[in-house]
């Protein structure tokens, strides 16, 4: 049998509408039409028993029963009960008259009205569509509502769905594992069990052990945190949940919750699997104790949602939620006490080796030459995460195709490192020739401070092209260290300060252009004396608060006072040091000034013609000088040199 479809009904109306028009007892009969001669002839004879006129100028002419068979030639039962003729006239004025004459001398005995024509289909039409038109958008409206809004509509009542992704068990096609995540080697060895359990639960479950419910994936920006995540479903191949922490804030009042209710009911479903929520602190932060802070009620009321769901009283075994962000000190402390989050995984930047095993992950697709080195590249990289050692590669590959070689070379790994930390070289700048010289005493004082300090870092390369913000820079390696003494984080500043330092001395006054040389300095000082405890009036001392909704200073004005002074004065002592350096080393400066206006661009091997060698050179520096002087072409073109950490002019 067919089924049934709307589209009979709507038929079946149509045909009534027109079989109720066609057969209208008001319209019943034969309209035929006539000329207006014809009328008059037909009205002066006596046949017309009524007229209707028109506001158009027309006419409809009754014929009197016993005259119906002269005018139409047939008989009263085939022409209709009320046959009509319809008649066009000039100027129904000229009719008015012409029927008052007829009338008087008598040919003309029946009624004449006057009526205003109207189109009864567009009368029915405009009657009808609308009614049309309601019911068409609310069939439209519960089809997409029927369909759980699949269609790409919007759907009211499925606004408190989980806007979930899910990846499916057996899915290779997006299937990443732990071998596509280079480093992190002591974060895959925490997140291994995790996996071990999910492949193997009877194997802790026998000794009456239990897995931990959540895992904290914490970290810089581009460390890749979701990448491990991925990674960990891939390798223990359950299905898996990812979902962002903003997917559950929406407008409407209590989505959030629904939404996470949503998650967990379709993970149990599906359990063993992985729930994954990617920047949790959106709806992780710590709650307000003052209600009247303005605390966000709706994102209060997620927050409680996903705290009852990963510990209440309902079980969700075999259901693993992680999670990553890189504001951890944020979060809420209920979200991380044990039976939630029960660990931390921390993934840090990736050390020496980590970027080794990075490159040679995103060097993979790349065509490259013979003279690209994978260790001379992460050595010249420290501090770069995993999102930026593929940024470096994939600037590399745009380079040497800009340049149209056949293969990516050495050479564009170090224009691209160049590229990103730096920024686009700004070769049509105009610069006076004081200004030029101002910034190359600038550059030149931070380069032969460092050169003389022991905890300075290693200077690689010095340039006065600008690039970027900047109109100078000088680059160095500075050194992997876990922890810094006061010692280091001096010279350092020392430094910092040796480029307006430099301009005091050698042009007898400062410019701007040691800004944020001054910046970093500051906020340094005011990190080891307030937060490190590295002050002689204030020792063993840390102010450092993290409560995020704390308007107070933990100190008193006096104290805040005491503070400004150890700043200024620790500032001072390093200023008036690198005047010092500079001093004594008037004359190798100012060739190293000269040198660099006359190149542009120098490197460590210049300096040390100038200045002989370095006498704290340490082993790193050494090996990172002989990698210099091995792959380092002697070109003094600003594309053709490392760029690793700069300071700006």
């Amino acid at each position: 049998m067919p089924r049934f479809n709307l589209s009979w009904l709507y038929m079946f109306i149509a045909m009534t509408i027109a079989y109720l028009w066609f057969t209208s007892d008001e319209n019943a009969g034969i309209d035929k039409q006539l000329t207006y001669t014809e009328f008059k002839n037909m009205v002066n004879k006596g046949y017309v028993n009524k007229i209707i006129a028109y506001n158009d100028n027309s006419l409809d002419m009754f014929i009197k029963p016993e005259y119906v068979k002269d005018v139409f030639k047939d008989d009263y039962k085939k022409v209709g009960r009320n046959p009509s003729l319809h008649v066009e006239v000039g100027s129904i004025d000229t009719v008015d008259k012409f029927l008052e004459k007829a009338q008087e001398e008598g040919y003309f005995t029946g009624e004449i009205s006057y009526e205003k024509k109207s189109d009864m289909f567009g009368t029915i039409f405009w009657n009808i569509a609308p009614i049309f038109f309601i019911i068409a958008i609310w069939l439209f409206i519960m089809r997409r509502m029927g369909n759980g809004g699949n269609s790409g509509g919007f759907n009211p009542f499925s606004v408190g769905k989980s806007k979930a992704q899910v990846y499916e068990k057996g899915d290779t096609t997006n299937r990443v594992t732990f071998k596509d995540v280079a480093g992190q080697e002591g974060a895959k060895q925490e997140i291994q069990e995790i996996v071990d359990f999910l492949k193997q639960p009877e194997k802790y479950t026998e000794l009456g052990g239990k897995i931990p419910k959540g895992a904290l994936l914490v970290g810089p920006p581009g460390t890749g945190k979701t990448l491990l995540a991925k990674a960990v479903a891939g390798e223990a191949d359950v299905p898996f949940f990812s979902m962002s922490g903003s997917d559950f804030v929406e407008m409407f009042v209590g989505v959030g919750a629904s939404r996470v209710r949503d998650l967990f009911r379709q993970a149990k479903e599906k359990a063993p699997c992985i729930i994954f929520i990617d920047e949790i602190d959106a709806v992780g932060r710590a709650r307000s104790k003052s209600p009247s802070m303005g605390g966000n009620d709706e994102r209060e009321s997620t927050l409680n949602q996903l705290l009852t769901e990963m510990d209440g009283f309902g079980s969700n075994s075999g259901v693993i939620i992680l999670a990553a962000t890189n504001r951890a000190d944020i979060l809420d402390k209920a979200l991380l006490r044990a039976g939630r989050f029960d660990r931390q995984i921390h993934v840090d930047l990736p050390d020496l080796n980590e970027r080794k095993a990075v490159f040679e992950v995103h060097l993979r697709p790349l065509k490259l030459d013979d003279t690209v080195n994978s260790e001379t590249l992460a050595r010249q990289t420290p501090g770069f995460s995993g999102a930026d050692i593929a940024n470096v590669c994939n600037e590399a590959a745009l380079i040497a195709a800009r340049h149209k070689k056949n293969a990516v070379g050495k050479q564009d790994f170090l224009d691209a490192v160049d590229r990103i930390i730096g920024g686009l070289e700004k070769k049509t700048k105009i610069m006076t020739l004081n200004e030029k010289r101002s910034i190359a005493l600038h550059e030149a004082g931070h380069a032969t401070i460092s050169w003389f300090l022991e905890h300075a870092n290693p200077l690689i390369k010095v340039t006065i092209v600008p690039r970027g913000r900047a109109l100078g820079a000088a680059w160095y390696m500075p050194e992997e260290r876990q922890i810094t003494t006061k010692e280091q984080m001096l010279d350092e500043m020392c430094a910092t300060l040796g480029g307006r330092a430099a301009e005091e001395l050698f042009t007898g006054h400062i410019s701007t252009g040691a800004m944020n040389d001054l910046e970093r300095v500051t906020k340094q000082a005011y990190g080891m004396i307030a937060y490190a405890g590295m002050s002689d009036k204030l020792p063993n001392v840390c102010y450092y608060n993290n409560e995020e909704y704390s308007f107070n200073k933990p100190y008193s004005e006096r104290t805040a006072e005491l503070i400004d002074e150890e700043v200024k004065r620790m500032i001072n002592e390093q200023y008036e040091r690198a005047k010092e350096v500079l001093t004594t080393n008037k004359e190798g400066h100012n060739q190293l000034a000269q040198l660099l206006i006359e190149k542009e661009v120098i490197f460590a091997e210049d300096v040390e013609n100038i200045f002989g060698k370095r006498p704290w050179a340490s082993r790193s520096e050494e090996i990172m000088n002989q990698k210099v002087e091995n792959n380092l072409p002697k070109q003094t073109t600003p594309e053709e040199t490392p760029l690793l950490e700069n300071k700006e002019v």
